[in-house]
Formats: C-alpha cells, structure tokens, sequence
C-alpha cells in the first residue's frame, strides 16, 4: 500500500511540474486586454488594427514601392510618446547594413543577447525581411527552412519580451489563371509565419491598408496618408474605413 501511495504522490508532483508556468484562459484573456497596442499615427488604421500595431505578435506590411511600408514602420515617434520613459527601439535596416541573408541570420541570433540586456525595447522593425533571400537563395527548400526558422525565433521574442515585430516585405508576379498579379515575395508558405499581415496599395490617388490576415482582427481596409510627420488620416470630411 504504502508504495502504491509513494507512486501516486511521485505521478501527481509530475502532474504539477508540467503545469509550471502554465497560464489559464482568463489569465491570457486578462494579459492581452492589458495589452496597450503601438499606434501607427492613423487613426482609422488604428481602429481597424484594434488599436495599433500588437505586442506579442508578428506583423507584416507588403506592397508596392512608394505605397509608404517604409514610413508606416517608422514608430519610434509613436512608441515613444506612450512610453516616454522607458521605451527605446532596435532598427535593423538590412537593406543598407547587412550584406548577405547569413548576415541577417546572424543578426536575428545576436537579438536573444540584445533583448535580454535591453529590457525597454518595445518594438524590432525589419526592412526588409525579403531583400536577401530574393536574391541569394536558388534553393527554395533551403530559403523555406531558413526562413522558418527565422520567423520561429522572432514569434518566440514577441512573448518572451512582450514586445512587437514589425516586417517589411516586398512584392512580385505570380501566374494565375493565365494572367500575371502582384503578390507578397516569399510564396505561399511564408504567408503563414506572421500573425498579422497587411497589404498596402493605391485606390485612385488614395493609399489605403488592408487587413488581409489575422487570427483575432476582422479583414478591413482604411485610407492613410505620408507626410513629413509619418502615417497620418487623410484629410477629408468623410470615413472611409470599410469593413470587409
């Protein structure tokens, strides 16, 4: 008898042991509502984002060159004015200072070392994940792996350090149904490693975003515009937020 109860103890201290560092629903329904989002400066973009840019999660912005990726990943302003005290921002620019996709691989590990030491940083902006790999990578099975990984350690940041991730994509052609259309580079399978993905196009003269994919947002578009100031509304007496 005496042994039976020494191995039911020895099964529920296991039990227990796995349950460490386990939260419940409520306590992650709870985290996440405390959550405060990383304004883009737009307004209507906000509303349709549910805020602004979310901590713990991986977003991606695509679109043409000139359609504003590069100023909408500009919220050093933004993260700073909600975090005056505290806040600071890694930029890695990898178009201009990095050399080779193993470079940028390189940077992404040298981050675990960055954050742990940097513990105000609210948000890592890259631009861009694509360059690299569009240009060095002849296999695509390798690029696919590599880019896994990747985006695996990147997710793993945004929980650990309770910080958002911010990619800048580019796009290209793809063959569809006898005609060629513009998509985000990287395929198919890459459309999967983000949380959110946002696509940034022309409607007339009208920049405008579009929610394209998200586990917790709504799909939706809004109107912006760039200025010397950043990602602003567009002046105009009417909404255009339209939901999907």
């Amino acid at each position: 008898m005496s042994a039976s109860i020494a191995m039911a103890e020895s099964s529920r201290s296991g039990a227990h042991a796995l349950l460490d560092g386990a939260q419940t629903a409520w306590d992650m329904l709870s985290e996440e509502q405390m959550q405060k989002p990383i304004t883009t400066g737009c307004e209507e973009l906000d509303t349709i984002l549910g805020g602004g840019i979310q901590c713990k999660a991986v977003t991606e912005i695509g679109g043409i060159p000139g359609i504003g990726k590069t100023q909408l990943g500009i919220l050093q302003d933004s993260a700073s004015s909600q975090c005056p005290n505290s806040c600071s921002i890694w930029w890695s620019w990898w178009k201009g200072s990095l050399h080779s996709y193993t470079e940028q691989i390189a940077a992404v590990n040298y981050l675990e070392k960055f954050l742990e030491e940097h513990k105000d940083v609210k948000i890592i902006v890259v631009d861009s994940i694509t360059f690299h790999f569009r240009r060095d990578f002849d296999d695509l099975a390798m690029r696919t792996r590599v880019l896994g990984g990747m985006s695996s350690k990147l997710m793993r940041f945004t929980k650990k350090h309770n910080l958002a991730v911010v990619l800048l994509n580019q796009v290209t052609t793809k063959f569809v149904d006898g005609s060629f259309q513009l998509t985000l580079a990287l395929g198919d399978s890459w459309s999967h490693a983000c949380t959110n993905r946002i696509i940034l196009y022309w409607n007339g003269n009208e920049r405008h975003a579009y929610i394209d994919k998200s586990p917790s947002l709504r799909s939706a578009s809004a109107p912006f515009q760039v200025t010397s100031k950043g990602i602003r509304n567009v002046t105009s007496n009417c909404k255009r937020v339209r939901m999907m």
